[in-house]
């Protein structure tokens, strides 16, 4: 079997590590802001002494190939799109999701839209967007997401934030030499207008959402003839001391999710993949291919 290396959607070139068994059940990894694929780096090893194959791209906005201008373009529609281009490249019919970050509500979202393409999703730190709304309206969570407001601005973002970025990803709990990493991803061209290109496209969202956000009952939407729901088995996992998502929101997200649904709550940050890499193989396996030893 060839392994892809690079995949293409709608002319953008994504770089991508396919590794592990070639004949093992796959598994897609999906990073957050600001990060790369190899922010699973720590993760990897453990699935595939377990024979799974491992597909991590570096997504929209990350890979040199695929740094599209606009808000549009970084709408959710079209980074699902592009992780069902990922499958059809790989010749996978059905996969194993994993998404941390905005990776997450990639997941979420995948799962939701395309339960078809999915035996399985494990969310890293990012609660359902339906329990993130919620708690926006009821909590402090809007506080902790204040940094959402100031990335909706016009090229401000690209002009204050990137002299302090690798400061603030080490205050809130990225081990420096990743959090040095990052940072040089982020220095290449258009890379930090394309990673912001998501929060970007989000704010276009908030307005519509905000019906849905206000409602008390925080029920998952009705499901529709044209839009399947998901029913597989589902992982949330989430650091107790995630400075930017909250307990209001971790704790609700059950309350969104149909089907066999596992809430796990760890001493731990933001940054799961790289801080807990045993702690987050050992959910994705037991998901994949069944319990595991902890």
């Amino acid at each position: 079997m060839t392994r892809l290396r690079t995949f293409e959607r709608d002319g953008l070139v994504f770089d991508v590590r396919d590794e592990g068994p070639a004949d093992g059940d796959v598994v897609v990894l999906l990073h957050g802001f600001p990060q790369d694929a190899s922010a699973w780096d720590e993760v990897v090893p453990h699935l595939h002494a377990a024979g799974l194959r491992t597909l991590a791209p570096d997504q929209r906005g990350y890979s040199p190939g695929a740094r599209p201008d606009g808000r549009e373009a970084y709408r959710l529609r079209e980074i699902v799109a592009d992780t069902l281009a990922l499958l059809d490249a790989a010749g996978v019919g059905r996969a194993h999701l994993v998404g941390h970050d905005w990776g997450g509500a990639v997941g979420w979202a995948a799962t939701a839209r395309h339960p078809e393409r999915f035996a399985s999703a494990v969310v890293l730190s990012t609660p359902h967007p339906g329990a993130l709304g919620h708690a926006a309206t009821h909590s402090l969570q809007v506080l902790r997401s204040w940094y959402m407001g100031l990335f909706q601005i016009p090229m401000v973002p690209e002009l204050v934030v990137p002299p302090g970025l690798g400061y603030a990803l080490r205050a809130s709990g990225l081990p420096a030499a990743r959090a040095e990493h990052y940072v040089r991803r982020m220095a290449e061209p258009g890379a930090f207008s394309g990673a912001l290109g998501w929060y970007r496209a989000f704010g276009l969202g908030v307005a519509a959402a905000l019906p849905r956000m206000l409602d008390p009952r925080g029920r998952p939407p009705a499901p529709r003839p044209d839009h399947p729901s998901w029913t597989g088995p589902t992982t949330y996992v989430w650091g107790r001391r995630d400075v930017a998502l909250g307990r209001a929101a971790a704790e609700r997200t059950g309350r969104f999710v149909r089907g066999d649904y596992r809430f796990v709550e760890l001493d731990a940050g933001h940054w799961l993949p790289e801080t807990r890499p045993a702690e987050v193989a050992a959910e994705i396996l037991e998901r994949a291919v069944g319990r595991v030893a902890r």
